[in-house]
């Protein structure tokens, strides 16, 4: 019997019309920089992801990459601002949020920086969706970490076995949450990765508020 339901944040609830890498390019090229690496910036991301906010990501970034000539807090507003542009919530996710909690504990576990995800959730109004946030950057290692499933689970309350993760990675998402012992559900995507064998369910990303409730339901929810 599920008692929780755990969500991802992007790629999953917001979802943007363009992707990360011509994003990356965009801010780049508003302050002037040469085009990094989408590959290098997730690479760093991760050794970084305990830092409070995205200016480090980008120091150690440039620094990486040979770059001294453009500075890593412009470059950070400067993708901040163009993801902002282009990312909003997936159409009706609040309202599944919402209507989830009706019957389970909702949180969701995000990567990222604490600072930087905290914006996301209060830009868009869901400060206060969920039952409890989880942002990896302030725990010892993002997904797929079994670490960072667990504190989710101990903050709903609700053991893993008894806990669904929703999430459109292959590997941080469905790998990682099957490892720690929770019911994957992979969002799936136009143009996205294949379903992962560790999904516990699939679910189109574009029909997911409708959707979700019967695939949880076929879970045992």
């Amino acid at each position: 019997m599920l008692e929780a339901v755990g969500f991802d944040l992007d790629g999953t609830l917001l979802v943007a019309g363009r992707s990360r890498e011509a994003l990356l390019h965009d801010a780049c090229e508003r302050v002037g920089a040469p085009r990094l690496p989408r590959a290098a910036y997730l690479r760093v991301h991760r050794d970084q992801q305990d830092v409070a906010d995205r200016e480090a990501v980008f120091a150690a970034l440039l620094a990486a990459e040979g770059v001294d000539d453009v500075a890593p807090g412009a470059l950070a507003t400067a993708y901040d601002t163009v993801v902002a542009e282009a990312t909003g919530p997936l159409p009706g996710a609040a309202a599944l949020v919402e209507r989830l909690r009706e019957r389970y504990r909702v949180g969701l576990l995000t990567d990222g920086p604490v600072e930087t995800q905290r914006r996301k959730l209060h830009r868009n109004g869901w400060a206060s969706l969920f039952d409890a946030v989880v942002v990896t950057g302030s725990l010892p290692a993002p997904k797929p970490d079994e670490r960072a499933f667990e504190t989710l689970c101990e903050t709903l309350d609700v053991p893993p076995e008894r806990t669904a993760y929703v999430g459109d990675a292959p590997e941080a998402d469905v790998a990682g949450a099957a490892a720690a012992g929770l019911r994957p559900v992979q969002v799936l995507y136009e143009g996205g990765p294949d379903p992962h064998p560790a999904a516990a369910a699939t679910v189109e990303r574009a029909s997911l508020p409708a959707a979700l409730p019967a695939v949880l339901d076929g879970l045992g929810g």
